[in-house]
């Protein structure tokens, strides 16, 4: 199938939008659990099309945006050290620290990179062995097997001057928390094809007959999101729950097998601070004992550090769904992605730089 033609095709965009308004006969609350799905519904204006009874909250799946404030001054820290080489993804440079970012790190001498993948991270350790080089590991099950695969190479060649600031973080416990929430809102889920396809559709299914909710894995182009939504508001409409897979070109039930044995070789879950949010049990991993050496926190010692998140951000308010980024006094006004007071304002996948972009 053409990416493009079939999966932007406005033909089918516009039958699956008339099907949602012919069955919905009440007003729902759905949430995405993907800031890549909040970017595209606004980018192709999904959700101005849909109809007024359905609302789309935004949940915390922007992986930029959940990674904890304290780990953001711990990352700081560390590319200030004399001798360090800072390695991170772009959207990590500009997010808001307590006082300063990366960004401001590098502007003023220290030596923070921009790289595309972790093994990259490792190549810069390989060339410079007189440096220690860091690598800010952040992400979702989608990027955990591709982080973590340079602490296994790491290992294997014996280079002792790379380790990983890890921030790992899955996805089921965020969602659990938002549903045993008294504030909960969210009455069904579209939850995010890339990190399905690592980790399959079954650990979904305990998740939706405990709760009694609709979830429909989905894609990221108009026609995958229209489906996931039709899928989830069929299930709504009739009462029932379950687990529907509309991303079946890239998911499967049981997920890459060899992806999910290298992620329990390298890590062991672990009690995760969420940003905005706070603590979710075992919602996070880190790096089983066996590869502690490459545990940036341990090598530097950076432990104990006071995090002070600003006052006037709802950032969390807005990953758990309660809140839209408009709802926020500082939106658009002190917070900007030129001055940010959250990381939802600055990240590729964030829920308010989406809606400052295409002005919602």
């Amino acid at each position: 199938m053409n990416y493009i033609e079939d999966f932007r095709n406005s033909d089918r965009a516009k039958k699956l939008l008339h099907s949602i308004i012919s069955i919905i006969s009440k007003k729902w609350v759905i949430m995405e659990m993907c800031g890549g799905q909040t970017h595209s519904m606004m980018k192709f204006g999904l959700d101005q099309l849909l109809p007024q009874q359905l609302e789309i909250v935004h949940g915390p799946g922007c992986p930029v945006c959940v990674t904890a404030l304290e780990l953001i001054d711990k990352a700081i820290l560390i590319a200030k050290k004399r001798d360090v080489i800072f390695t991170s993804y772009g959207d990590m440079l500009r997010v808001p620290g307590s006082n300063s970012d990366l960004f401001s790190v590098r502007a003023t001498g220290g030596d923070v990179r921009v790289v595309y993948s972790a093994l990259d991270a490792l190549q810069i350790a390989r060339e410079n062995p007189d440096k220690e080089v860091v690598f800010f590991g952040i992400g979702f099950e989608t990027t955990a097997p591709a982080n973590g695969i340079s602490v296994l190479q790491a290992k294997r060649l014996g280079i002792q001057n790379y380790s990983v600031l890890v921030s790992q973080v899955r996805v089921p416990p965020a969602m659990e928390l938002i549903l045993s929430s008294s504030e909960n809102r969210v009455q069904g889920f579209l939850a995010a094809g890339h990190v399905c396809s690592v980790m399959g559709t079954k650990e979904y299914v305990p998740i939706s007959n405990r709760y009694h909710i609709p979830i429909s894995i989905t894609g990221f182009e108009p026609v995958d999101l229209l489906a996931g939504i039709f899928e989830t508001l069929s299930m709504l409409e009739t009462n029932i729950w379950g687990v529907k897979n509309a991303y079946s070109r890239s998911v499967s039930s049981e997920g890459n097998v060899e992806a999910q044995k290298m992620l329990d070789q390298l890590f062991e879950p672990c009690d995760r601070n969420w940003r905005g949010i706070g603590l979710i049990p075992m919602s996070g991993w880190k790096l089983r004992s066996d590869f502690q050496e490459f545990d940036a926190e341990i090598r530097f010692n950076v432990a104990d550090v006071q995090s002070q998140e600003s006052e006037k951000c709802i950032a969390g308010l807005i990953l758990q769904g309660l809140k839209k980024p408009a709802d926020c006094g500082a939106f658009q006004r002190e917070c900007t992605p030129q001055n940010p007071l959250g990381a939802t304002m600055v990240s590729s996948e964030g829920a308010c730089a989406a809606y400052y972009k295409y002005r919602r």
